[in-house]
């Protein structure tokens, strides 16, 4: 804009918009109602592996419970393994909603109205980057995702498995829903082993109170599961709290950008991401819920509705 100084940057070399072009600049009242609302990708894939997460964890957790620890009468066993899996399992998939229902960080589509650069105050000469393909004012470290069709602030990456992309605003709940897994599928491999000892050494019809190729079957799949979703997301822990640390997300680190901002020392990019000092509230995905409000989603496309 010749005005105020200031360069529009975009790649396509799109104009700014126009009050008319079917995008409402976003005021701060409009982004603070989609802050009470809950954030929801409508991706057929995604919910797909989403609900598939959540049965694979019921599955578990019914082996654990039904099959190998109401059947013990050890209650010295069954009853503090089966409060700890249980509690693993609960945290798990509280953490998964938290992570699939919150906004990362999406920036609001179509901000990129004359009115709103001015409103901006910028400084003469100052470059300002365009999304062409949402069509908003892209922020710095910001990636656009095809599966969200949003522009989202410190985007690590999309994934399926909570239907979500992990950003700014949800990567700690995905942190701790890749820690809670992997520690229940430690618990479901000790407990499996314990269960083939018992079984081996006593009656496989005494030991569970399904049958023995029954109970094998059970037994075997929950291994496999347990391996697989321990490898997975002991992984994906580990490479998160490289990237927290690092203050450098993944889609950044395999472009090998040349970082433009000053990097957070360690313990700051934690509290960053986790919130405050150190203590026990960073285990828990429960802080900062609260009830939203049904709201519909006033103008239809896109993938993502609100409620």
């Amino acid at each position: 804009m010749p005005s105020s100084g200031h360069r529009l940057r975009d790649v396509e070399h799109h104009p700014l918009l126009t009050e008319n072009d079917g995008y409402a600049s976003a005021s701060p009242s409009a982004e603070a109602d989609a802050a009470d609302r809950v954030w929801f990708i409508r991706d057929g894939c995604g919910m797909v592996c989403a609900v598939l997460t959540w049965l694979l964890v019921v599955y578990a957790d019914f082996v654990v419970t039904f099959v190998m620890l109401l059947p013990s009468e050890d209650l010295w066993f069954s009853v503090p393994n089966g409060a700890a899996f249980n509690c693993l399992a609960v945290l798990a998939l509280a953490s998964h909603l938290r992570t699939m229902l919150t906004d990362p960080g999406a920036v609001p589509k179509g901000n990129a109205t004359k009115e709103h650069m001015e409103s901006l105050q910028l400084k003469p000469g100052e470059v300002v980057y365009k999304c062409p393909k949402c069509c908003c004012i892209k922020p710095e470290r910001a990636h656009h995702c095809s599966i969200c069709k949003r522009c989202i602030r410190k985007m690590d990456h999309h994934c399926p498995w909570v239907n979500n992309c992990v950003g700014e605003k949800n990567q700690r709940f995905f942190v701790l829903f890749t820690m809670y897994i992997a520690l229940a599928s430690v618990h479901a491999l000790v407990l499996c082993a314990l269960q083939f000892v018992s079984c081996v050494r006593g009656q496989w019809t005494e030991c569970s109170g399904f049958s023995p190729p029954v109970t094998v079957t059970l037994l075997i799949f929950l291994c496999l599961e347990g391996l697989l979703f321990f490898t997975f997301t002991a992984v994906m822990f580990g490479t998160q709290i490289h990237s927290i640390c690092n203050d450098e997300t993944e889609i950044e680190r395999l472009k090998s950008e040349k970082p433009t901002w000053e990097r957070r020392l360690r313990w700051e990019g934690m509290q960053s991401v986790f919130g405050g000092p150190p203590s026990l509230l960073w285990m828990n995905p429960f802080v900062g819920f609260r009830l939203r409000r049904l709201q519909t989603r006033p103008r239809k496309g896109g993938p993502e509705f609100s409620v």
